[in-house]
């Protein structure tokens, strides 16, 4: 499999994102010469008009599908309908045109969200359908969920072949600090911060801190997704994460201490917790494509943290 991405023409949905520029890094690092982003001032890739007219132009071997409405609890709340009707329709009709057009391989990225409220820790993928997700953030995660159904019937009936992938939360340098839409680290970061630099005696979180979760360094998910892109051609879903879990008080503990906030930390329980644990199984991607998380969580979190001081969004 030397050389594979070389003569590739790859599209990378969702290149343009956060970790879009660390999987377009690694393809990059892998030799690849004809690497296309379809930028959303010009595909609109909720439209089929514009997909088909992606892949005219694009003419891609391997499309590989990051793109993604995507945010935390609140901007899951606030916009059930958007989050479900979006992911799914870009995820299904570009699964669909990549079929028709004969595509040599599509990957499409889940969510962990696809899992079920209270799916037994670690969660293996073959406990997916044991029930329904988390409510607050189920329409995304079901939406994401059909293009596993999808890439299986389609390559039980075509033999097209589409893999997906279910990465955990990621965080890293680059990640979205905007508190209408971040994911809990880059949220928490910016809160310790921004309340040192305005000298605030407390910073507020929400719900009670006993949920749990576990987080993937970007440019480890990125690795596991070229691997996979390279080396797996199933019709299983796989894991890509850390194999760890941090409850989410331990967390603001942890983010508190690296940015050296010593103010109160206040919890409004009035607000969800979300899905109560998350950790995933990790065995397959090491037994399918040899995937294994390579970055310490304090490293990561400690270049995070010096990215989000630098750039102050």
């Amino acid at each position: 499999m030397k050389n594979f991405f070389e003569n590739k023409r790859i599209v990378v949905t969702g290149g343009a994102g956060f970790l879009g520029a660390y999987v377009l890094s690694g393809l990059k690092k892998r030799g690849c010469k004809n690497i296309f982003v379809p930028k959303i001032e010009d595909y609109d890739l909720i439209k089929l008009s514009d997909i088909k007219k992606m892949y005219d132009e694009m003419k891609p071997d391997i499309v590989i599908h990051l793109a993604a409405v995507v945010g935390g609890i609140g901007a899951n709340r606030e916009h059930p309908g958007k989050f479900f009707y979006e992911n799914l329709m870009m995820g299904v009709q570009l699964i669909e045109e990549g079929r028709l057009r004969n595509l040599e391989k599509f990957v499409a990225i889940g969510t962990i969200c696809a899992y079920p409220k209270f799916t037994p820790v670690p969660f293996k993928e073959d406990d997916l359908w044991l029930g329904y997700p988390e409510e607050t953030n189920a329409p995304y995660g079901l939406a994401k969920k059909m293009l596993l159904v999808q890439s299986q019937a389609y390559r039980q009936e075509y033999n097209f072949n589409s893999i997906f992938l279910l990465p955990v939360n990621l965080y890293g340098p680059g990640d979205n600090f905007k508190p209408e839409s971040s994911h809990v680290i880059p949220a928490l970061i910016k809160k310790c911060v921004d309340a040192i630099s305005n000298g605030d005696k407390y910073i507020e979180c929400w719900g009670t801190g006993s949920a749990s979760r576990e987080f993937i360094y970007v440019s480890d998910a990125a690795e596991g997704i070229l691997l996979a892109t390279e080396f797996y051609n199933g019709d299983e879903p796989v894991n890509i994460g850390a194999g760890f879990e941090i409850t989410i008080k331990d967390l603001v503990g942890k983010i508190a201490k690296l940015t050296d906030f010593k103010g109160e930390i206040r919890w409004d329980s009035s607000k969800p917790d979300g899905q109560p644990r998350r950790c995933l199984d990790t065995s397959r991607a090491k037994k399918m494509f040899g995937f294994e998380a390579k970055t310490d969580f304090d490293a990561g979190l400690n270049a995070t943290i010096e990215w989000y001081k630098k750039n102050l969004i």
